[in-house]
């Protein structure tokens, strides 16, 4: 595997926080608009380097929060209206579209 460049980290980053309040993306919306080849760099990213980003704003395809994280998570997504069922984000009310320009 390639190693990531500091400009798919800092691309990674910039898509992250412009996720707006009461959305969400997924890894692999992500891994797609930012050009990178899987989710799981995305993922890779998020686990290393997102302390001050909305970390809480990304979530696998399925909408469930990893399980360490999911009763933060989805308390955070939940006090910005996002809408959220039996532990599940509805990702297709809540999925963010990222703009070319993002």
């Amino acid at each position: 595997m390639a190693a990531t460049t500091e400009e798919q980290v800092e691309r990674v980053r910039a898509l992250v926080a412009s996720i707006p309040t009461g959305r969400v993306s997924t890894y692999g919306d992500i891994a797609a608009t930012a050009g990178l080849s899987s989710p799981r760099t995305v993922g890779w990213i998020m686990r290393t380097d997102s302390a001050d980003l909305p970390w809480h704003r990304v979530l696998s395809a399925s909408g469930r929060p990893a399980p360490h994280l999911a009763h933060r998570q989805i308390a955070r997504l939940e006090l910005e209206g996002v809408p959220i069922r039996d532990g599940r984000v509805d990702i297709d009310a809540a999925r963010h579209r990222f703009d070319c320009a993002d």
